[in-house]
């Protein structure tokens, strides 16, 4: 899915102790810098949601807020020509269009693909053992050949395949503050794709509104960094899904002629686990958000897609594909690829296509079994094991590695608490003194955006107006 705006990850288990849970919350609380308003929440509920999510004013992507100094530090280098964080204007309609062509095929062709790129990532697993691996960390290079072959419509070569995953890896890390940035691993992929658009072997025409190292951002931001992680967590999540629950495991196994229910797994899984935890968004112009309260411009709106998802549905947290079975999806509190009205994901036919394939050529060679707590934000990349097909029954040795992942988890629930406060608090204080999005606007200040409207995480609140 092309697009960011993954918040920093939550608490994962019951039993993180609280004081870490509670510094880390109050460490983001502070980034913003901004009193913003977050939707839906306990007075204004998801129509409220909706409308404002919608409304052309809305429309705001960097300029203004300081919570966009902080995006932009883990997605450097480029966010200011990354499709999600372009202000509106000719050059966001450039770059959009751009994505369009890459991600284009048909049905029949982008399937192949992925299948064929998870094939390659699975014939790495040996078949005469249960593995335990980590999902995410399994599929990525899949998903990293796949989007390189979007991009150069060639195959991918393994040094480029393991140039763009570590890449991808590194981003993703940093934003859920398990892991500092390295701002030379994602500036050896920088190289490599400099040197393949000036050599002009790119066969899609680049943004002309971006200069050639613009251009060279826009592609690794885009194609090789949001859409690597978006389909690598998104798979994870579902192959999570499936390992914990194996009733619903085996009836996708049992429908693998159809994808009917494979269908209504994927959106079960993005309604309970979205992608995006926090959208923000900045005002352009007034916003009526009840009938006593506006908004003025300038005001940060943060859309909470799990707030959201949560409304609406009979048992929220549970896990029910057949929920869908009844209920239409076009009538449901659910947007996993985003608003029509509001910039939606462009990967939005592609993912679930790509997902399916993905999902049952994992499903065709393995069985999957975890013991793991289910997150939004699997923090722990997903351990798993997987079981191959044929594979004589060894329930001793079962029974030892789920116990083992069980205690391994547990273990890593603290020390990674307690590293992703420490270094979520330390990126935190570096994005606030480098200022990458309000430096950047500064400079070049958005078109119809009037002078001194953007913010720094220094600047007073915006506070609701009230008529």
């Amino acid at each position: 899915m092309v697009r960011s705006g993954t918040g920093p990850a939550t608490a994962d288990t019951w039993w993180l102790p609280r004081a870490v849970v509670a510094l880390r919350v109050r460490v983001f609380e502070k980034a913003n810098g901004d009193r913003a308003v977050t939707l839906p929440d306990a007075t204004h509920g998801p129509e409220v949601f909706e409308r404002v999510y919608a409304h052309p004013a809305a429309n705001g992507r960097s300029a203004g807020a300081g919570l966009s100094d902080l995006f932009w530090y883990w997605l450097s280098p480029g966010p200011e020509v990354h499709q999600e964080h372009l202000e509106a204007g000719e050059r966001y309609e450039d770059v959009a269009a751009t994505t369009r062509r890459m991600l284009a095929g048909t049905s029949g062709e982008l399937t192949a693909a992925a299948t064929r790129a998870v094939a390659h990532a699975l014939d790495t697993v040996p078949d005469g053992r249960i593995s335990p691996v980590r999902l995410r960390d399994l599929v990525m290079p899949a998903w990293a050949e796949f989007c390189y072959e979007l991009v150069f419509r060639e195959p991918c070569p393994p040094h480029a395949r393991d140039l763009i995953t570590a890449h991808a890896d590194d981003v993703i890390s940093a934003l859920k503050c398990t892991s500092l940035r390295h701002p030379g691993r994602r500036a050896r992929l920088t190289e490599y794709v400099r040197r393949r658009v000036e050599a002009g072997e790119v066969p899609h025409p680049l943004p002309q509104t971006l200069s050639l190292p613009e251009q060279v951002h826009y592609l690794q931001g885009t194609m090789f960094n949001t859409a690597v992680v978006q389909l690598s967590e998104a798979t994870a999540h579902v192959l999570l899904a499936l390992a914990r629950h194996p009733e619903v495991q085996q009836r996708v196994l049992d429908d693998a002629e159809e994808d009917r229910y494979l269908t209504r797994v994927l959106d079960e899984t993005m309604r309970l686990y979205p992608l995006f935890g926090i959208a923000h968004r900045i005002t352009t112009d007034e916003i009526p958000l009840d009938e006593d309260t506006v908004l003025p411009p300038g005001t940060v709106v943060c859309f909470s897609y799990p707030g959201y998802h949560a409304t609406g549905y009979d048992r929220p947290d549970e896990f029910d594909p057949d929920r869908w079975a009844t209920l239409p999806v076009k009538e449901a509190h659910h947007i996993p690829y985003g608003i029509a009205a509001n910039r939606p994901c462009p990967a939005w036919r592609l993912s679930p296509l790509v997902l399916r394939a993905a999902v049952r050529e994992v499903l065709r060679r393995f069985r999957l079994d975890s013991t793991v707590p289910h997150t939004r934000s699997i923090p722990h990349r997903a351990p798993c094991l997987l079981i191959p097909h044929g594979l004589p029954p060894a329930p001793r040795r079962l029974d030892a590695l789920r116990r083992r992942m069980r205690a391994r988890n547990a273990v890593e629930d603290v020390t990674r608490g307690v590293r992703q406060l420490v270094l979520g608090t330390v990126m935190v204080l570096h994005a606030r003194r480098q200022r990458l999005a309000g430096r950047y606007f500064e400079e070049h200040p958005p078109g119809g955006c009037p002078a001194g409207r953007g913010r720094g995480p220094g600047s007073p609140p915006h506070v609701p107006a009230r008529r």
